[in-house]
């Protein structure tokens, strides 16, 4: 199985609005456009979806990674992340932020196995009260 990494372009609004179903579709346009989307795919479609976001319109933030159920465990968000760092470096950027909630273990420990480190914690900001972990990654 081969797997193809890629910026996300405008002729891939239909998936990513299928893996992203809370950022409005004029968001996702811009995203496309200005290469804050990338794509893992297969000989089947695609198979992963990664959006950046900006903190302060300077820090790279991964705002979203998913990699399809049956597709996880085999490196792909890895693969994923490895690319977003290569072109990051590559702007002169040395650092990229990530977050999980607090109830979430399982992309808690993600995180940590890719190299990122725990930066902070807002308390009380999602549903339910529960508080969202940050990540760091530096290069």
């Amino acid at each position: 199985m081969e797997i193809t990494i890629r910026y996300g372009n405008a002729a891939d609004l239909a998936t990513a609005s299928s893996f992203d179903r809370y950022t409005p579709e004029h968001i996702l346009v811009w995203k496309l456009e200005h290469h804050d989307i990338l794509l893992a795919e297969d000989e089947r479609g695609c198979v992963g979806y990664l959006k950046l976001e900006h903190l302060w319109s300077q820090f790279p933030y991964i705002g979203l990674i998913k990699v399809k159920e049956e597709y996880r465990g085999g490196g792909i968000g890895k693969r994923m992340l490895h690319f977003v760092i290569t072109q990051l470096q590559q702007q002169g950027v040395h650092a990229l932020y990530s977050s999980s909630q607090a109830d979430e273990p399982d992309p808690q420990r993600w995180h940590r196995k890719m190299g990122f480190f725990e930066c902070g914690i807002i308390n009380g900001i999602n549903d339910g009260n529960v508080g969202e972990i940050f990540f760091v990654i530096k290069f």
